[in-house]
């Protein structure tokens, strides 16, 4: 089993930045490759970024390109999202995922997640 703890939400002004963290413990060896999701109130879950641990950046969603950084310190098994220039649009709460194999269908492990709120 892997656990996956997200942090450093929480509530910044337009244009303002938030770097969310997520610390893997457990297993976590078995994984490949650690994303960001995103769901905003009565919208689906949608992928933000995504990085193996060898740091290969595989995935950011057009929505977020430019102003999110996705990046990984394996020695803390920690995968940071750094946000930028955030908008008001991306006020969701983020989860953090992992998967043991290349797929991002059904992520195989999830954190809790963690709240953003951009305000206009």
């Amino acid at each position: 089993q892997v656990q996956l703890v997200e942090s450093g939400g929480g509530l910044v002004q337009a244009g303002g930045s938030l770097r969310l963290s997520c610390a893997a413990s457990g297993r976590v060896y078995s994984t490949n490759a650690m994303g960001w999701f995103r769901q905003a109130s009565g919208k689906e879950r949608e992928r933000v970024a995504a990085i193996t641990w060898s740091g290969i950046v595989t995935y950011y969603a057009d929505a977020v390109k430019g102003r999110f950084t996705i990046s990984r310190e394996n020695a803390e098994k920690t995968v940071y999202l750094q946000m930028s220039s955030l908008k008001p649009e991306d006020t969701a709460v983020y989860y953090c995922a992992a998967v043991i194999g290349d797929s991002w269908t059904r992520p195989d492990y999830w954190g809790q997640g963690t709240q953003v709120i951009v305000s206009s």
